[in-house]
């Protein structure tokens, strides 16, 4: 049962029963797995589903608002994303203006779909803590506010009262801030944030809790840590060279199984729950149409969830 508000993916859904109010959800991954991507695809479900709540009960937008802080990406470019993903138009095409005849129907429709999405969108750049507490509270008096997202975390700044290079203690400090927004609004906080490159160094990319950048107040201070992963994207980047002295027919078996990983991990991407304070943790696959910058749900015959 879904208790929280769904974040659209059913998998991770029945794994989390939804984004829980009070709970400081972190979602991290290495550079073009998708995290924003992802963050903006359960920003949209959100929001949908609020839509669908004001309209089934008659309600104005102002109570149901799903935030959007952005410190690294405009507004414009969240909101060329949001279209993308709706209208399935590659963002390229839209940003380009190259659009086909039969493309422009499309565009009209999810546009005025988006509209009716109770999305707020602030790109102001390096905000402190203190800053966006401020703005969250302001969000819900003015707006209601229902679920916030904040991409990313290391972009926050702290109150200033570390010296430059005590970087630990400042993101234990955003950490614990962001916590205390969503205890004190009682709504899901998901802040996004990075990895350390030792994921990089190792056989498996898989990420690990150790790998959170700063980690250890991150870790501490979160309700639930989930990690986006695309194994197709490092797969195409090792494609299998033959080795010295090695058999062509070897060479080929190898080139066999890498080609059928390939297949397997075509448009794939796990999220992994790391840690759930009170829940199941494990990985939720799902799909991903990078054209459109999208996660969505398996088909039915290829739903794949583990609870460890």
């Amino acid at each position: 049962k879904i208790t929280g508000v769904p974040s659209g993916l059913t998998g991770l859904d029945d794994k989390l029963a939804g984004l829980q109010p009070s709970d400081l959800l972190i979602l991290a991954g290495r550079p073009s797995m998708g995290k924003t991507a992802l963050a903006i695809t359960i920003a949209a479900n959100a929001a949908k589903y609020k839509a669908g709540e004001l309209e089934r009960a008659r309600l104005k937008h102002e109570n149901h608002t799903v935030g959007v802080f952005s410190l690294e990406m405009s507004a414009e470019q969240i909101g060329m994303r949001l279209l993308s993903a709706e209208a399935e138009i590659g963002s390229d095409d839209l940003r380009r203006g190259e659009l086909r005849e039969e493309d422009w129907p499309r565009v009209v429709d999810a546009s005025q779909a988006l509209a009716a999405r109770p999305i707020f969108i602030d790109d102001t750049p390096a905000l402190t803590i203190g800053a966006l507490r401020s703005r969250a509270r302001r969000l819900m008096r003015t707006h209601g506010l229902s679920f916030l997202v904040v991409d990313y975390l290391q972009l926050l700044r702290g109150s200033g009262q570390y010296s430059q290079g005590n970087r630990v203690q400042e993101i234990s400090e955003i950490t614990q801030g962001l916590k205390a927004i969503a205890k004190e609004l009682n709504i899901p906080v998901l802040a996004l944030s990075q990895l350390s490159r030792a994921v990089e160094s190792r056989e498996d990319k898989r990420p690990m809790l150790s790998d959170l950048r700063e980690s250890g107040s991150i870790e501490q201070d979160a309700d639930v840590v989930m990690f986006v992963f695309r194994e197709e994207y490092y797969l195409s980047r090792s494609e299998p060279q033959m080795r010295d002295n090695e058999k062509p027919e070897d060479f080929q078996k190898r080139y066999a199984s890498w080609i059928e990983s390939c297949e397997r991990a075509h448009n794939r991407a796990d999220i992994i729950v790391a840690k759930q304070r009170n829940g199941p943790i494990g990985p939720v696959t799902v799909q991903f149409d990078p054209q459109f910058g999208r996660f969505r749900n398996l088909e039915a015959n290829e739903y794949q969830i583990e609870d460890y």
